[in-house]
């Protein structure tokens, strides 16, 4: 079969793309060697937001795109995104007072006609927000977004799937060479296909791709990786800190299921297995926190961590923490066109795809529309969270105030078409809210193949279940679906 488009890479921007093409009528068959969201776009720091810090770079193009993108991006996926609070204590700070104030000022106008609260300082009425502190009550306090970043990358899949799309995971690309006006491609599930144009979406794994294609990188990929982990709740209420570090970096703390989550770092590495958090990393953050937090950690309190490389444009900087964040499109047309992706960020990659079909068009001799600037992903016709929920809790009340809430969140609308009337047609249970029901669903709608792939990303309930739950869930999947061939169509 001959596809206008063949992209490679699940993440966030290949997932994007291929949501934007199918949208614009082309055929597109999307593969991936792993999982959804495997790798960097499920291991962010999950926020959507304009980057407060590349002000400090002079990067304002890329904050306004973002921070309009923030905008949009919260009235089409409410359920996955939500408004947050974020405090910026001016304690230990290495900014004056001052320059911090104008910065936050200037995120605000380039932001334009936002949603969100503005900007504002520490008042002594803010006690929720400074007593969890060392220092006094200096500070400052802006709005950006909460992701679940392996869901958005999902939304865009569906919603790609659902106009036409072929998804096809646990496929990968061995090889591919241009004959005529077509590529033909060797995929790793014996298929042979035929495309008029290819995506090379593999983020960390972009050389490598290029390689299987003879073709060198003309752009280069700086790899870095950010780590995080997971601790203790470190204070109460559902608002984030931004701290200031004696590098000039910044390390976020923000609510993270019943805990807190601290990140990230910036390692350069070489290659993309090397995303495993290190002992020094660990260090750093709890350092981190511990000059802010009158709660003091250690690492023995870690529960949890996680790496992902970023596969950053190589723009010359000298410091992996000042490597622009900002995407670089090629478009190779030496015969049938060729796109390689090089950087980007999850809150930009609705742009990032608006950008790549523009370019694609007029190589696939495609008209192609704007058509996602107001578009509502799969399950974000809700209205609002609060409203969701109240229905949701209405309708099925054995599911319980928790439940229902991550359920709502990660579903959205298509909660009434996932959940049974009767609890006991949910199946068996297996700890943490999980659900035979809901592992079904993952399975048949959202290309889960393994446990991992419904514990770790779709889920992420792993973290709540004891071992011996994650065993007998991993043992139920096993026997339920296995052996399963790659997913192809659906």
């Amino acid at each position: 079969m001959t596809y206008d488009l063949l992209i490679i890479g699940g993440g966030i921007n290949g997932c994007a793309i291929a949501r934007e093409a199918a949208l614009n009528g082309l055929s597109v068959l999307l593969v991936e060697r792993d999982d959804l969201a495997s790798h960097t776009s499920s291991a962010s720091t999950g926020l959507i937001h304009g980057g407060l810090r590349y002000l400090e770079q002079y990067d304002f193009r890329l904050v306004a795109e973002a921070l309009l993108e923030r905008e949009r991006l919260l009235k089409a996926a409410p359920h996955l995104i939500a408004p947050m609070l974020f405090v910026l204590p001016h304690e230990n700070a290495v900014r004056p007072w001052w320059m911090v104030r104008a910065g936050l000022v200037l995120y605000d106008l380039l932001g334009g006609r936002i949603s969100l609260p503005r900007s504002r300082g520490l008042r002594k009425s803010d006690v929720a927000f400074t007593a969890p502190l060392k220092g006094g009550g200096r500070g400052f306090v802006y709005s950006d977004a909460k992701v679940d970043d392996a869901r958005l990358t999902l939304a865009n899949a569906l919603d790609a799937a659902a106009n036409g799309a072929a998804i096809a995971t646990r496929t990968a690309l061995e090889s591919a060479r241009r004959e005529g006006d077509v590529w033909r491609a060797h995929l790793s599930d014996g298929r042979d296909v035929t495309a008029r144009a290819l995506v090379n979406a593999a983020g960390p794994w972009a050389g490598e791709a290029l390689g299987k294609l003879g073709i060198n990188a003309v752009g280069h990929v700086r790899l870095v990786k950010g780590s995080h982990i997971v601790v203790p709740r470190l204070y109460d209420g559902e608002h984030a800190y931004m701290l200031q570090q004696p590098d000039r970096r910044i390390v976020f703390a923000i609510p993270y299921r019943g805990l807190t989550e601290i990140g990230t770092t910036d390692v350069p590495v070489e290659r993309p297995e090397d995303a495993r958090i290190a002992d020094e990393e660990i260090a750093y953050l709890c350092d981190a926190a511990n000059r802010h937090f009158t709660k003091q950690i250690t690492p023995g309190d870690v529960v949890a961590t996680w790496s992902g490389v970023r596969p950053l444009y190589d723009d010359g900087a000298s410091e992996a923490q000042v490597v622009s964040r900002d995407y670089v499109l090629e478009m190779d047309q030496h015969g049938p066109a060729l796109l390689s992706v090089f950087g980007g960020k999850i809150t930009t990659a609705r742009h990032l795809a608006e950008e790549a079909l523009a370019k694609l068009g007029p190589a696939l001799g495609a008209t192609v529309r704007r058509v996602t600037r107001d578009r509502v992903f799969p399950g974000g016709d809700i209205g609002d969270r609060a409203a969701l929920l109240a229905k949701v809790e209405a309708r099925w009340p054995w599911l319980g105030h928790e439940r229902a809430a991550r359920m709502a969140q990660a579903y959205g609308s298509a909660l009434f078409e996932m959940l049974p009337d009767d609890e006991a047609a949910m199946g068996r249970g297996f700890g943490a809210g999980l659900s035979e029901v809901e592992a079904r669903w993952m399975h048949d709608r959202e290309w889960a193949r393994t446990a991992d792939d419904v514990l770790t990303r779709r889920s992420k309930l792993g973290l709540a279940m004891t071992a011996d739950e994650r065993g007998a869930f991993e043992g139920w999947w096993d026997e339920t679906f296995s052996p399963l061939p790659p997913s192809r169509e659906n």
